[in-house]
């Protein structure tokens, strides 16, 4: 059996796995603010009370993300009203981050095509002929202090306002989605005042770092695959350009599934429910390589792509020093 025909063994959309995974997050997601903001004065409670929101928001974007592509819920109609609900708590406006992720889908792995991807990687090459002051700007963007840190406070509460390709996809329905939010917060500021929403800003950006940390990790790794048409493969695109990550089944469960992202992009209907089971079960030829924690963390020093080594590389001066 080929790969494609085992992944589509597991595309088969189950309302009540999707029902459980949605309802039972967003039960998680409103429980643990609400105990947060309830004991906002006893930290023991507060803090691990505020991670739990913060790593079920993460999951809410997962889940989102899923519904983008019609593969939660049975019907598309199902899948749209989800999406559209879940934008509030994700600070992600639906239909313009569903049209962005499905550009991204189709310009993985291509060097040609790097605005679809969320985080822009230079190749060697480029370096080299850089000025100055771009490889200054390129060294603080890559820095990941900055990338995590700054990059889960700008992408969620600032871009995210008004995404890229806006005015293409829909802007209506990212104003909306802002005054949405806006009322959001206000109700917030009414029941608990503003404790309940330093809390929600604080936790919530807690979550969108692991959330940065994890959209890193997807397609910045050692032996990821980066290639130019027409030899770009987009199988191998899918396969060697996203990564499968290894921190064992529990997050896995926490995050959706998400780490599962190689056979998510070879095959986006699947369900995130049953993304664990497909990947166990895939015949033995096809196994993909599992990246374990000290690796993805050693990932963060990776920041060029090497056309002539097919490999992502740390700046030159750290690569000398490995040769």
């Amino acid at each position: 059996m080929d790969l494609r025909a085992h992944t589509r063994r597991y595309c088969r959309r189950d309302n009540r796995l999707a029902s459980l995974s949605y309802f039972s997050t967003l039960a998680i997601y409103f429980l643990s603010l609400t105990f947060a903001i309830a004991f906002a004065q006893a930290w023991y409670i507060l803090l691990p009370a505020g991670m739990v929101f913060a790593v079920s928001a993460v999951r809410l974007y997962v889940l989102q993300h899923d519904t983008g592509h019609h593969s939660l819920f049975e019907t598309r109609l199902q899948n749209e009203c989800a999406g559209h609900l879940l934008s509030i708590f994700t600070f992600a406006p639906f239909e313009v981050m569903k049209q962005n992720h499905n550009l991204h889908h189709g310009g993985i792995s291509n060097l040609e095509h790097r605005e679809t991807g969320e985080i822009f990687t230079m190749t060697l090459r480029e370096w080299e002929q850089a000025t100055v002051l771009q490889r200054i700007g390129y060294r603080c963007y890559r820095n990941p202090f900055v990338l995590v840190t700054f990059g889960a406070l700008f992408t969620y509460f600032i871009r995210y306002r008004w995404p890229k390709n806006t005015m293409h996809f829909g802007a209506g329905g990212v104003i909306l989605h802002n005054i949405v939010i806006a009322s959001f917060l206000w109700g917030l500021y009414r029941i608990g005042d503003v404790t309940a929403v330093l809390i929600w800003l604080t936790f919530s950006f807690l979550g969108g770092m692991l959330g940065v940390f994890l959209v890193y990790l997807q397609h910045n790794f050692e032996d990821t695959y980066w290639d130019r048409r027409p030899d770009l493969d987009p199988v191998k695109a899918a396969l060697s350009g996203a990564s499968c990550l290894d921190f064992g089944w529990f997050f896995d469960l926490a995050v959706a599934n998400i780490t599962l992202h190689d056979l998510h992009h070879f095959n986006a209907r699947i369900p995130s429910y049953r993304l664990r089971q497909c990947h166990y079960a895939i015949p033995p030829e096809y196994a993909p390589r599992r990246i374990k924690f000290p690796e993805a963390l050693r990932a963060l020093t990776l920041k060029l792509w090497d056309e002539k080594k097919k490999r992502l590389v740390p700046f030159p001066s750290m690569v000398e020093n490995v040769q």
